[in-house]
Protein backbone atom coordinates (compact mmCIF):
# COMPACT_ATOMS: atom_id res chain seq x y z
CA UNK A 1 0.00 0.00 0.00
CA UNK A 2 3.25 2.54 0.80
CA UNK A 3 4.33 1.34 -2.23
CA UNK A 4 1.40 2.92 -4.51
CA UNK A 5 0.72 5.82 -1.78
CA UNK A 6 4.29 7.11 -1.84
CA UNK A 7 6.86 6.12 -4.24
CA UNK A 8 4.94 7.86 -7.22
CA UNK A 9 6.51 10.73 -5.03
CA UNK A 10 10.07 10.08 -5.14
CA UNK A 11 10.71 12.57 -7.33
CA UNK A 12 9.15 15.49 -5.05
CA UNK A 13 10.59 13.56 -1.67
CA UNK A 14 13.82 12.08 -2.29
CA UNK A 15 13.01 9.94 0.70
CA UNK A 16 9.66 8.19 -0.60
CA UNK A 17 12.51 6.46 -3.17
CA UNK A 18 13.23 4.25 -0.47
CA UNK A 19 9.77 2.75 -0.74
CA UNK A 20 10.41 1.35 -4.09
CA UNK A 21 13.50 -1.00 -2.74
CA UNK A 22 12.40 -4.43 -1.96
CA UNK A 23 15.05 -4.39 0.71
CA UNK A 24 13.60 -1.26 2.48
CA UNK A 25 9.76 -2.67 2.21
CA UNK A 26 10.65 -5.74 3.43
CA UNK A 27 12.69 -4.14 6.63
CA UNK A 28 9.89 -2.17 7.20
CA UNK A 29 7.27 -5.30 7.02
CA UNK A 30 9.72 -7.15 9.87
CA UNK A 31 9.83 -4.69 12.05
CA UNK A 32 5.59 -3.36 11.39
CA UNK A 33 5.10 -7.20 12.37
CA UNK A 34 7.34 -7.70 15.52
CA UNK A 35 5.81 -3.75 16.58
CA UNK A 36 2.17 -5.36 16.12
CA UNK A 37 2.90 -8.48 18.61
CA UNK A 38 4.92 -6.43 21.05
CA UNK A 39 1.57 -3.99 21.28
CA UNK A 40 -1.11 -6.18 20.92
CA UNK A 41 0.13 -9.53 21.98
CA UNK A 42 -0.39 -8.89 25.54
CA UNK A 43 -4.21 -7.79 24.90
CA UNK A 44 -4.87 -10.91 22.79
CA UNK A 45 -3.73 -13.27 25.32
CA UNK A 46 -5.69 -11.74 27.91
CA UNK A 47 -8.64 -12.23 25.34
CA UNK A 48 -7.78 -15.75 25.01
CA UNK A 49 -7.38 -16.61 28.37
CA UNK A 50 -10.81 -14.83 29.30
CA UNK A 51 -12.54 -16.65 26.81
CA UNK A 52 -10.82 -20.46 27.44
CA UNK A 53 -11.14 -21.48 30.96
CA UNK A 54 -9.13 -24.28 31.03
CA UNK A 55 -6.89 -23.68 27.87
CA UNK A 56 -5.28 -25.95 25.29
CA UNK A 57 -6.63 -29.65 25.92
CA UNK A 58 -3.15 -31.34 27.22
CA UNK A 59 -2.46 -35.00 25.54
CA UNK A 60 -2.99 -37.82 28.40
CA UNK A 61 -0.38 -39.93 27.07
CA UNK A 62 2.05 -37.39 26.85
CA UNK A 63 5.50 -36.12 29.02
CA UNK A 64 4.34 -35.69 32.43
CA UNK A 65 5.92 -32.19 32.52
CA UNK A 66 3.37 -31.04 29.93
CA UNK A 67 0.75 -31.48 32.53
CA UNK A 68 1.58 -28.27 34.35
CA UNK A 69 1.10 -27.02 30.66
CA UNK A 70 -2.97 -26.84 31.71
CA UNK A 71 -4.45 -23.54 31.74
CA UNK A 72 -2.23 -22.47 29.18
CA UNK A 73 -4.54 -20.76 26.08
CA UNK A 74 -4.13 -21.44 22.18
CA UNK A 75 -5.21 -20.00 19.50
CA UNK A 76 -2.36 -17.81 20.14
CA UNK A 77 -1.88 -17.96 15.75
CA UNK A 78 -4.37 -15.39 15.50
CA UNK A 79 -1.31 -13.02 17.07
CA UNK A 80 0.78 -13.95 14.05
CA UNK A 81 -1.97 -14.04 10.85
CA UNK A 82 -3.38 -10.30 11.92
CA UNK A 83 0.42 -9.12 11.89
CA UNK A 84 1.67 -10.72 8.83
CA UNK A 85 -1.52 -9.84 6.74
CA UNK A 86 -1.69 -5.99 7.90
CA UNK A 87 2.31 -5.57 7.63
CA UNK A 88 2.51 -7.76 3.95
CA UNK A 89 -0.53 -5.24 2.75
CA UNK A 90 1.24 -1.93 4.22
CA UNK A 91 4.59 -3.18 2.82
CA UNK A 92 3.94 -4.83 -0.38
CA UNK A 93 3.77 -4.36 -4.22
CA UNK A 94 -0.64 -4.67 -4.30
CA UNK A 95 -0.68 -5.79 -8.00
CA UNK A 96 1.68 -8.59 -7.23
CA UNK A 97 -0.35 -11.46 -8.02
CA UNK A 98 2.10 -14.22 -6.20
CA UNK A 99 1.85 -12.33 -2.38
CA UNK A 100 -1.54 -12.37 -2.80
CA UNK A 101 -1.71 -16.23 -3.14
CA UNK A 102 0.57 -16.93 -0.80
CA UNK A 103 -1.38 -14.62 1.65
CA UNK A 104 -4.92 -16.37 0.33
CA UNK A 105 -3.02 -19.52 1.34
CA UNK A 106 -1.59 -18.61 4.76
CA UNK A 107 -5.12 -16.94 6.19
CA UNK A 108 -7.29 -19.52 4.73
CA UNK A 109 -5.01 -22.60 6.30
CA UNK A 110 -5.13 -20.00 9.43
CA UNK A 111 -8.92 -20.38 9.78
CA UNK A 112 -8.89 -24.16 9.07
CA UNK A 113 -6.79 -24.45 12.44
CA UNK A 114 -8.52 -21.56 14.09
CA UNK A 115 -11.93 -24.13 13.66
CA UNK A 116 -9.47 -27.10 14.75
CA UNK A 117 -8.88 -25.27 17.57
CA UNK A 118 -12.29 -23.95 18.60
CA UNK A 119 -13.59 -27.73 18.23
CA UNK A 120 -10.51 -29.30 20.66
CA UNK A 121 -11.52 -26.20 23.31
CA UNK A 122 -15.62 -26.64 23.10
CA UNK A 123 -15.12 -30.69 23.40
CA UNK A 124 -12.40 -30.22 25.94
CA UNK A 125 -10.56 -33.10 23.83
CA UNK A 126 -6.96 -32.95 21.88
CA UNK A 127 -9.46 -34.08 18.51
CA UNK A 128 -10.70 -31.39 16.53
CA UNK A 129 -11.40 -31.42 12.68
CA UNK A 130 -12.01 -35.09 11.67
CA UNK A 131 -8.51 -35.34 9.62
CA UNK A 132 -10.57 -36.25 6.07
CA UNK A 133 -12.63 -32.89 6.15
CA UNK A 134 -9.18 -30.78 7.30
CA UNK A 135 -6.91 -32.36 4.49
CA UNK A 136 -10.24 -32.08 2.20
CA UNK A 137 -10.25 -28.07 2.65
CA UNK A 138 -6.32 -27.62 2.78
CA UNK A 139 -6.51 -28.99 -0.48
CA UNK A 140 -9.31 -27.14 -1.66
CA UNK A 141 -7.39 -23.65 -0.25
CA UNK A 142 -3.95 -24.80 -1.79
CA UNK A 143 -5.57 -25.66 -4.86
CA UNK A 144 -7.24 -22.10 -5.09
CA UNK A 145 -3.63 -20.66 -4.43
CA UNK A 146 -1.89 -22.81 -6.79
CA UNK A 147 -4.09 -21.33 -9.64
CA UNK A 148 -3.24 -18.03 -9.21
CA UNK A 149 -0.10 -19.56 -9.31
CA UNK A 150 -0.01 -21.21 -12.46
CA UNK A 151 -1.91 -17.88 -13.63
CA UNK A 152 0.93 -15.47 -13.21
CA UNK A 153 3.92 -17.83 -13.80
CA UNK A 154 5.81 -18.29 -17.11
CA UNK A 155 4.26 -20.82 -19.63
CA UNK A 156 7.74 -22.77 -20.26
CA UNK A 157 8.22 -23.73 -16.71
CA UNK A 158 5.06 -23.24 -14.51
CA UNK A 159 5.16 -26.97 -14.65
CA UNK A 160 8.54 -27.75 -13.80
CA UNK A 161 10.64 -28.50 -10.80
CA UNK A 162 13.85 -27.15 -10.00
CA UNK A 163 16.76 -29.48 -8.74
CA UNK A 164 19.08 -28.19 -5.90
CA UNK A 165 23.00 -28.22 -7.00
CA UNK A 166 22.12 -28.54 -11.01
CA UNK A 167 22.37 -25.13 -12.90
CA UNK A 168 19.64 -24.40 -14.98
CA UNK A 169 18.30 -27.58 -14.97
CA UNK A 170 14.20 -27.72 -15.28
CA UNK A 171 12.55 -31.16 -14.42
CA UNK A 172 9.01 -31.40 -16.24
CA UNK A 173 6.53 -32.97 -14.65
CA UNK A 174 3.78 -32.08 -16.84
CA UNK A 175 0.23 -32.02 -15.17
CA UNK A 176 1.79 -34.15 -12.62
CA UNK A 177 2.64 -31.12 -11.38
CA UNK A 178 -0.33 -29.64 -10.26
CA UNK A 179 -0.60 -32.82 -7.05
CA UNK A 180 2.97 -32.20 -6.69
CA UNK A 181 2.65 -28.72 -5.22
CA UNK A 182 -0.70 -29.84 -4.03
CA UNK A 183 1.27 -32.03 -1.50
CA UNK A 184 4.27 -29.38 -0.55
CA UNK A 185 1.67 -27.10 0.22
CA UNK A 186 -0.26 -29.49 2.63
CA UNK A 187 2.41 -31.35 3.13
CA UNK A 188 4.47 -28.24 5.00
CA UNK A 189 1.41 -27.15 6.45
CA UNK A 190 0.73 -30.25 8.41
CA UNK A 191 4.45 -31.17 9.30
CA UNK A 192 4.75 -27.21 10.77
CA UNK A 193 1.78 -28.36 12.68
CA UNK A 194 3.37 -31.78 13.92
CA UNK A 195 6.20 -30.08 15.03
CA UNK A 196 4.58 -27.59 17.44
CA UNK A 197 4.57 -29.60 20.53
CA UNK A 198 6.78 -27.56 22.83
CA UNK A 199 7.46 -23.89 23.78
CA UNK A 200 9.11 -22.16 20.93
CA UNK A 201 10.50 -25.95 19.08
CA UNK A 202 8.15 -24.44 15.73
CA UNK A 203 8.46 -20.83 16.09
CA UNK A 204 12.68 -20.78 15.57
CA UNK A 205 12.65 -23.30 12.56
CA UNK A 206 10.18 -21.49 10.83
CA UNK A 207 12.25 -18.12 11.36
CA UNK A 208 14.97 -19.77 9.81
CA UNK A 209 13.19 -21.28 7.00
CA UNK A 210 11.43 -17.73 6.02
CA UNK A 211 15.08 -16.14 6.51
CA UNK A 212 16.38 -18.51 4.06
CA UNK A 213 13.28 -18.20 1.82
CA UNK A 214 13.42 -14.54 2.02
CA UNK A 215 17.32 -14.62 -0.06
CA UNK A 216 15.74 -16.94 -2.17
CA UNK A 217 12.62 -15.12 -3.32
CA UNK A 218 15.34 -11.65 -3.26
CA UNK A 219 17.18 -13.38 -5.75
CA UNK A 220 15.14 -15.66 -7.79
CA UNK A 221 13.17 -12.57 -8.59
CA UNK A 222 16.47 -10.62 -9.54
CA UNK A 223 17.56 -11.35 -12.82
CA UNK A 224 21.07 -10.63 -12.51
CA UNK A 225 21.37 -12.41 -9.15
CA UNK A 226 19.57 -15.24 -11.08
CA UNK A 227 21.65 -15.45 -13.64
CA UNK A 228 24.74 -14.99 -12.15
CA UNK A 229 23.57 -17.85 -9.19
CA UNK A 230 22.20 -19.86 -12.11
CA UNK A 231 19.07 -20.02 -10.56
CA UNK A 232 15.65 -20.02 -12.04
CA UNK A 233 14.63 -16.48 -12.77
CA UNK A 234 10.83 -16.31 -11.53
CA UNK A 235 9.95 -12.28 -12.45
CA UNK A 236 7.86 -10.95 -9.44
CA UNK A 237 9.05 -13.72 -6.75
CA UNK A 238 11.28 -10.80 -5.16
CA UNK A 239 8.12 -9.35 -3.51
CA UNK A 240 7.65 -12.46 -1.39
CA UNK A 241 10.59 -11.08 0.26
CA UNK A 242 8.52 -8.58 1.96
CA UNK A 243 6.30 -11.43 2.93
CA UNK A 244 9.29 -13.47 4.08
CA UNK A 245 9.80 -10.25 6.51
CA UNK A 246 6.95 -9.65 7.74
CA UNK A 247 6.95 -13.76 8.70
CA UNK A 248 9.73 -13.60 10.44
CA UNK A 249 8.83 -10.07 12.48
CA UNK A 250 5.35 -12.03 13.58
CA UNK A 251 7.56 -15.03 14.42
CA UNK A 252 9.89 -13.07 16.48
CA UNK A 253 7.17 -11.08 18.43
CA UNK A 254 5.19 -14.47 19.12
CA UNK A 255 8.09 -16.19 20.28
CA UNK A 256 8.12 -13.03 22.79
CA UNK A 257 5.46 -14.38 24.46
CA UNK A 258 6.28 -18.21 23.82
CA UNK A 259 9.20 -18.18 25.05
CA UNK A 260 9.07 -21.12 28.25
CA UNK A 261 7.30 -21.10 30.00
CA UNK A 262 5.03 -20.15 27.29
CA UNK A 263 2.64 -17.26 28.15
CA UNK A 264 0.19 -18.45 25.09
CA UNK A 265 0.60 -21.64 22.49
CA UNK A 266 -0.22 -21.02 18.55
CA UNK A 267 -2.36 -23.72 17.97
CA UNK A 268 -3.26 -25.49 14.80
CA UNK A 269 -4.31 -21.73 14.12
CA UNK A 270 -0.52 -20.63 14.06
CA UNK A 271 1.59 -23.74 12.59
CA UNK A 272 -0.98 -24.94 9.27
CA UNK A 273 -0.42 -21.15 8.37
CA UNK A 274 3.53 -21.21 8.94
CA UNK A 275 3.57 -24.56 6.87
CA UNK A 276 1.18 -23.31 4.17
CA UNK A 277 2.80 -20.34 3.59
CA UNK A 278 6.40 -22.15 3.39
CA UNK A 279 4.90 -24.23 0.99
CA UNK A 280 3.57 -21.85 -1.48
CA UNK A 281 6.44 -19.69 -1.28
CA UNK A 282 8.43 -22.85 -1.99
CA UNK A 283 5.82 -23.93 -4.71
CA UNK A 284 6.58 -19.99 -6.54
CA UNK A 285 10.00 -19.70 -6.71
CA UNK A 286 10.61 -23.56 -7.94
CA UNK A 287 12.36 -24.51 -4.52
CA UNK A 288 10.34 -27.28 -3.39
CA UNK A 289 13.32 -29.27 -3.02
CA UNK A 290 15.28 -26.79 -0.99
CA UNK A 291 12.71 -26.65 1.20
CA UNK A 292 12.58 -30.43 1.96
CA UNK A 293 16.37 -29.16 2.91
CA UNK A 294 15.54 -26.32 4.75
CA UNK A 295 12.58 -27.59 6.59
CA UNK A 296 14.50 -30.90 7.11
CA UNK A 297 13.65 -30.86 10.76
CA UNK A 298 9.85 -30.73 9.92
CA UNK A 299 10.57 -33.42 7.34
CA UNK A 300 11.80 -35.90 10.51
CA UNK A 301 9.15 -34.75 13.01
CA UNK A 302 6.51 -35.96 9.87
CA UNK A 303 8.09 -39.54 9.08
CA UNK A 304 8.97 -40.24 12.81
CA UNK A 305 4.97 -40.30 12.73
CA UNK A 306 4.06 -41.90 9.84
CA UNK A 307 6.90 -44.52 10.58
CA UNK A 308 5.13 -44.60 14.44
CA UNK A 309 1.90 -45.28 12.98
CA UNK A 310 2.90 -48.02 10.09
CA UNK A 311 4.79 -49.94 12.66
CA UNK A 312 2.14 -50.19 14.88
CA UNK A 313 -0.78 -51.28 12.27
CA UNK A 314 1.80 -54.15 11.01
CA UNK A 315 3.79 -55.54 13.81
CA UNK A 316 1.73 -54.30 17.18
CA UNK A 317 5.23 -52.66 17.90
CA UNK A 318 6.38 -48.73 18.28
CA UNK A 319 9.66 -47.89 16.57
CA UNK A 320 9.71 -44.50 19.18
CA UNK A 321 8.39 -44.20 22.71
CA UNK A 322 6.31 -41.82 21.44
CA UNK A 323 5.63 -39.84 18.39
CA UNK A 324 6.53 -37.35 16.93
CA UNK A 325 9.92 -38.06 17.32
CA UNK A 326 10.16 -34.68 20.17
CA UNK A 327 8.33 -36.63 22.35
CA UNK A 328 10.53 -39.56 22.36
CA UNK A 329 13.80 -37.78 23.46
CA UNK A 330 11.30 -36.11 26.49
CA UNK A 331 10.87 -39.80 27.47
CA UNK A 332 14.32 -40.66 27.11
CA UNK A 333 14.94 -38.06 29.77
CA UNK A 334 16.04 -34.90 27.93
CA UNK A 335 14.40 -31.87 29.09
CA UNK A 336 12.11 -29.96 27.01
CA UNK A 337 14.64 -26.95 26.93
CA UNK A 338 17.10 -29.42 25.57
CA UNK A 339 15.31 -31.09 22.98
CA UNK A 340 14.59 -27.48 21.73
CA UNK A 341 17.42 -25.95 21.62
CA UNK A 342 19.17 -29.01 19.94
CA UNK A 343 16.94 -28.95 17.30
CA UNK A 344 16.99 -25.37 16.87
CA UNK A 345 20.41 -26.28 16.03
CA UNK A 346 19.45 -29.17 13.49
CA UNK A 347 17.12 -26.36 12.10
CA UNK A 348 20.71 -23.64 11.38
CA UNK A 349 21.99 -26.44 10.35
CA UNK A 350 19.96 -27.44 7.23
CA UNK A 351 19.03 -24.17 6.65
CA UNK A 352 22.75 -23.03 5.91
CA UNK A 353 22.97 -26.38 3.73
CA UNK A 354 19.88 -24.95 1.38
CA UNK A 355 21.49 -21.65 1.29
CA UNK A 356 24.63 -23.38 -0.05
CA UNK A 357 22.80 -24.90 -2.33
CA UNK A 358 22.04 -21.99 -4.54
CA UNK A 359 25.74 -21.32 -4.59
CA UNK A 360 27.02 -24.87 -4.88
CA UNK A 361 25.61 -25.83 -8.67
Amino acid sequence: MLFHLLAPFAHDFILFNLFRYITFRTGGALATALLICFVFGPRIIRWLKAHQGEGQPIRDDGPESHLKKKGTPTMGGLMILVSVAISTVLWMDLSNLYTWSVLFATVGFGLVGFFDDYRKLVNHSSAGVPGVVRLGIQTLIAGVALAAILHAAAPDTAYAVAIPFLKDYMLPLGLFFVPFALFVIVGASNAVNLTDGLDGLATVPVIIAALCFLFITYLAGNAVFANYLQIHHVPGAGELAVFCGALVGACLGFLWFNAPPAQVFMGDTGSLALGSALGTIAVIVKHELVLAIVGGLFVVETLSVIIQVASYKLTGKRVFRMAPIHHHFEKLGWSEATVVIRFWIIACILGLIGLASLKLR
